[in-house]
C-alpha cells in the first residue's frame, strides 16, 4: 500500500548571555543542519516547569511525548527485535532506519504502526497494559476518535507534568523550523544532547541573540539555536502561507525515505508529508489521506495551483482514497510514494498509470489554525 487509508472500521548584537527583553520576533522559515557532537542538558532553574508528578499513568491522564519522536503501534506485541531503537528513551531513529534499508523489512510496518508524535506532543491515556499505554494524540485529527489519533506507545516515552502543561498554555512557544536541530546545554548549540524534528513545539523560558531556552516535558530545560526556530506568543500563529510556501517546505524533505506512519524528519508516509508540511505553517489538517480528501475546497484538475492536494483511490479513482501528493506546478507533484522509495517530485499524470486520480483539494485560504479540531 502506498499511502494511509482510513476504513469505516478503524475509521516541525548583544552578547550571547544577554537576555532579549523585547517581545518575541516571528522570523521566516529556515532549514539548518544540527551540530553532531554530544553534550549535557541544563537543569531547570527559576520559573521553569515543575517536576513530573509521581506515580504511574492511568486512563484519563494527560501526558506528553518525552522522546524526540514517539512511534505509535497497533498493539504492544507488534514490534520486532530490529525495532528496539524506536522503543527506548532516548530513541535512535537513524539507527532504526538503517536496520530497515531493504524494502521488505520496511514494508512490514504497513498495518503494524499507527502514527508518530514529536517531542512535547500532548496525549490522553486510554489504557495501560504493563509497559505500554494506549493513547490518543490530541493534535492529530481522525474520524477514528474525536479526541485524537490512537495507538500504543511504550510508557517510558511519556511523562505527565502539570507544570509543563501550564507552560505550554501560557508561555511563548518555540517551533522548530529546521528539518532537524539539537537541544543543547548552550545557546550556540555547541554542546548538543538530543536531536529533534521539525514542528516540535516547546515553551520558552528565555531568549538570547544566539538561542532560545525552552522547557522540556520532564521539567528540565535546554537551548535551541535561534536560527532553527520561530517564536510565537500564546495563541499567535505563523503568517498564512501561500501555496508556494507549502511547496517550499515540502521540498525540504526531498530524498527522505518513506516510513509508514511517519510524521517527522526521520521518515514520512504520504499523508504524513501533507500533515507535517501544514503543521509547520500552523495549519491543522487530518492525519490520514482519506479524511484529508474531504478537507478544504474541491479543485478541478485543470485549475491546479501549487500547494493543492492530489488524491488517488482504487479502483479507478472511485474507491477508497489510499494516496495523496502536493501539486508543485508544471504538471508535477511532490509525494512520499511507498516503502521502496523516498520523497520525490514526479509528473503526476505519468505516475498515475492506474488512472486512480480521485480529485484535488485546496486547503488555503481559510484553513483552521493548528490545534483547532478538524475531525
Amino acid at each position: 500500500m502506498s499511502g494511509r487509508t482510513v476504513t469505516p472500521v478503524r475509521g516541525k548584537a548583544a552578547p550571547a548571555t544577554a537576555l532579549v527583553t523585547e517581545g518575541p520576533t516571528v522570523t521566516g522559515r529556515r532549514t539548518v543542519v544540527g551540530v553532531l557532537t554530544v553534550g549535557v542538558l541544563c537543569a531547570v532553574t527559576g520559573t521553569a516547569a515543575a517536576a513530573p508528578a509521581p506515580g504511574g499513568l492511568g486512563p484519563g491522564d494527560h501526558a506528553f511525548v518525552n522522546v524526540s519522536v514517539a512511534t505509535l503501534w497497533v498493539a504492544p506485541d507488534r514490534p520486532r527485535d530490529l525495532d528496539a531503537p524506536a522503543l527506548g528513551n532516548p530513541v535512535e531513529l537513524d539507527r532504526w532506519n538503517r536496520r530497515m534499508a531493504d524494502t521488505g523489512t520496511r514494508r512490514w510496518l504497513t498495518g503494524n504502526l499507527e502514527t508518530q508524535a514529536v517531542l512535547g506532543s500532548e496525549v490522553e491515556v486510554t489504557e495501560v497494559a504493563g509497559d505500554w499505554a494506549h493513547v490518543v494524540v490530541l493534535d492529530q485529527a481522525t474520524p477514528r476518535d474525536a479526541r485524537g489519533y490512537p495507538g500504543w506507545v511504550p510508557v517510558r516515552q511519556l511523562v505527565a507534568n502539570a507544570g509543563f502543561a501550564a507552560d505550554a498554555r501560557n508561555r511563548d512557544r518555540a517551533v522548530v523550523t529546521a528539518t532537524r536541530t539539537w537541544l543543547s546545554a548552550t545557546p550556540d548549540g555547541t554542546t548538543p544532547h538530543l536531536e529533534v524534528s521539525v514542528t516540535t513545539q516547546l515553551p520558552v523560558l528565555a531568549q538570547t541573540t544566539d538561542g532560545v531556552r525552552v522547557v522540556l516535558p520532564d521539567g528540565s530545560a535546554a537551548w535551541l539555536r535561534r536560527d532553527a526556530v520561530d517564536v510565537h506568543a500564546p495563541g499567535e500563529q505563523p503568517a498564512t502561507p501561500t501555496g508556494e510556501d507549502l511547496v517550499a517546505t515540502a521540498t525540504t524533505f526531498l530524498g527522505l525515505r518513506y516510513l509508514w506512519a511517519g510524521t517527522s524528519a526521520y521518515g514520512l508516509d504520504c499523508s504524513g508529508l501533507i500533515y507535517t508540511v501544514h503543521r509547520a505553517h500552523g495549519i491543522a489538517v487530518p492525519r490520514d489521506s482519506g479524511p484529508q480528501s474531504t478537507f478544504g475546497t474541491a479543485v478541478a484538475a485543470g485549475e491546479l495551483q501549487p500547494g493543492d492536494l492530489l488524491f488517488f483511490a482504487r479502483p479507478g479513482g472511485v474507491g477508497s482514497v489510499h494516496h495523496v501528493g502536493m501539486y508543485v506546478g508544471a504538471g508535477r507533484m511532490i509525494h512520499s510514494p511507498n516503502a521502496a522509495a523516498s520523497v520525490q517530485i514526479v509528473d503526476w499524470e505519468q505516475w498515475d498509470t492506474g488512472h486512480e486520480f480521485a480529485g484535488a483539494r485546496r486547503i488555503l485560504p481559510g484553513a483552521p489554525a493548528a490545534g483547532q479540531r478538524t475531525a
